[in-house]
């Protein structure tokens, strides 16, 4: 893509300019796949010198809302493009593409059809069969421009008459068989209200819009490179030789274990099976970014994965991997216990506090360090504790000893259980020459916990995130309410304790919670209280980096 650009400049293709566009329906909220378009168009622009277009193809009024709209400007200012005063919608050109449609007509090049939706399927051919004519191919030009008019008035139904174009229907390529240009909607649109009753079709709008907007390298994915010859024609036919865009195709990016198609997305949302569009399990740009993924690690997993003419399919680990890069550097360490066991240190003085120093980021020499309290009651996690643990095991069990991060070494004396045998407190010694850091500390115990003190933590609730399909969905709708391959798994809540430090956190900090994974407050929470989300975990499975 870069070489056919830099190609085009210097042999003073379009004048030397370069202008790219983002074309997005608002029929729903943009996803990672668009993320890459996104980046790739601007980035283009960016890059030589060029401007991008943001202009929404609006041209499907009952399936689009202004909802969608502003979530996509959103989308893409978050992402750190911006189009400047470049904000275009397709319905800013329906008069002009309507007279576009006109001149077809009284060039020969598009007649009104009669045939029903599934007549014209029937008629269409095949791969190895050619299509049949219609039978009302052949009206003239002035009974075709007057049947034209009266659809645009509303006179007639929807789905009773379309204006085609008269192409081939023996064409090899489907597309170029006579495809529909304009079909009778009555249907309020979201930006010019009742003010039209028959509405383009996307194939007919996109390429005649890029040329009304003097685009010059339309960017399109794979999937239209066989609707390339009629964007082709279509420009051919009504616009000059130095004002005609060419369309050039990428691979889209599909991922494992999730689906990349806004109707889709559509039906999670509608059948209740994800908490809304920003869903953090969700692969829309509003679900990660809720979630805790950074602008940045979404440019860069974009940047990394490259465009490509060869469809793949990307793992899921690998945008994970690019968010663990960022936060290894960026994010504060802290502490945190997701499913508390109280402990208590017997020998450490009743009433009694102190203050503990504990860095905030090892990879980072300028983030300093902060105090954390240390006392006698204290929190760790309910998996850090095994009265018969199997061998190999460093944390705490009864007669081990541990260290506690950034404290002392401790040994567990006995525990405490309830009527039904479970272990609800864990009574420890512990070693007061033994403080991390400290003059006499080299003694060495071979596990370390993480802990909070029971006193000052801060009660939280900790929302963890698995792939929402178990396995590559098979995209089948079962039913009517749920979807083949989803994961019962995806959300798990737990309730537990975090750090004082962390009473003055903002949704825009992002946190690695020692042991347990990088963290971030939930943005849509609006009740008093901690909510985080777990971004990633620590361990990076992704192999191919």
């Amino acid at each position: 893509m870069r070489t056919q650009i830099s190609n085009d400049l210097q042999e003073g293709c379009h004048e030397g300019r370069l202008q790219t566009r983002f074309p997005p329906e608002p029929n729903g909220y943009l996803h990672i796949g668009h993320a890459k378009s996104i980046c790739l168009n601007f980035g283009l622009a960016q890059e030589f010198g060029g401007v991008c277009n943001l202009r929404f193809d609006d041209t499907n009024p009952a399936k689009e809302d202004q909802e969608y709209v502003e979530s996509i400007k959103e989308d893409v200012r978050w992402l750190g493009f911006d189009w400047d005063e470049r904000e275009y919608f397709a319905s800013d050109y329906f008069e002009q593409l309507y007279a576009l449609a006109v001149r077809l007509i009284e060039m020969g090049d598009a007649f009104v059809c009669d045939l029903s939706p599934e007549e014209i399927r029937q008629t269409r051919g095949t791969l190895s069969t050619p299509g049949q004519d219609s039978p009302f191919r052949n009206r003239s030009i002035d009974e075709n421009l007057d049947l034209f008019a009266r659809m645009r008035t509303g006179e007639f139904a929807a789905g009773t008459k379309v204006l085609r174009a008269r192409i081939d229907m023996a064409s090899p390529n489907l597309n170029m068989r006579d495809p529909v240009l304009y079909r009778v909607l009555h249907v309020s649109h979201h930006r010019t209200g009742e003010n039209w009753k028959v509405y383009p079709m996307y194939d007919f709008a996109h390429p005649l819009s890029d040329a009304l907007e003097g685009v010059t390298h339309s960017l399109c994915t794979l999937e239209f490179e066989d609707h390339r010859p009629l964007y082709d024609w279509l420009v051919e036919k009504v616009f000059p030789l130095g004002k005609r865009p060419r369309q050039y195709e990428f691979a889209r990016l599909d991922m494992t274990q999730t689906v990349m198609s806004k109707r889709k997305l559509r039906d999670l949302v509608e059948n209740n099976l994800v908490d809304g569009w920003d869903d953090p399990r969700m692969p829309t740009l509003s679900g990660l970014r809720r979630r805790g993924y950074s602008a940045a690690a979404i440019r860069a997993f974009c940047e990394r994965i490259g465009v490509a003419r060869a469809n793949s399919v990307v793992e899921m680990g690998f945008l994970e991997h690019c968010a663990r890069e960022e936060l290894n550097m960026s994010a504060k360490r802290v502490m945190a216990v997701l499913e508390p066991l109280k402990l208590v240190i017997t020998n450490y003085p009743e009433g009694n506090h102190e203050t503990l120093a504990a860095e905030n980021n090892p990879e980072d020499p300028l983030a300093g360090t902060r105090e954390i309290v240390f006392g006698r009651e204290l929190y760790i996690e309910q998996s850090d504790f095994m009265e018969d643990p199997p061998k190999k095991f460093f944390r705490l069990k009864p007669g081990g000893e541990v260290r506690l991060k950034h404290a002392y070494i401790i040994r567990c004396d006995h525990v405490v259980k309830d009527e039904q045998g479970g272990v609800t407190e864990v009574h420890c010694t512990y070693d007061p020459d033994s403080k991390s850091g400290g003059a006499t500390s080299g003694r060495k115990v071979k596990g370390t916990l993480h802990w909070v003190a029971g006193d000052y933590a801060l009660p939280a609730e900790f929302r963890l995130f698995e792939p929402l399909y178990l396995a590559d969905p098979d995209q089948t709708l079962e039913g009517q309410s749920t979807y083949a391959g989803i994961n019962p798994h995806s959300l798990t809540r737990l309730y537990g304790w975090v750090e004082e430090s962390l009473r003055e956190a903002k949704v825009t900090d992002r946190f690695q919670f020692l042991r347990q994974g990088y963290f971030c407050l939930d943005s849509k929470e609006k009740e008093p209280g901690l909510v985080f989300n777990r971004l990633v975990g620590l361990r990076d499975s992704y192999k191919g980096h």
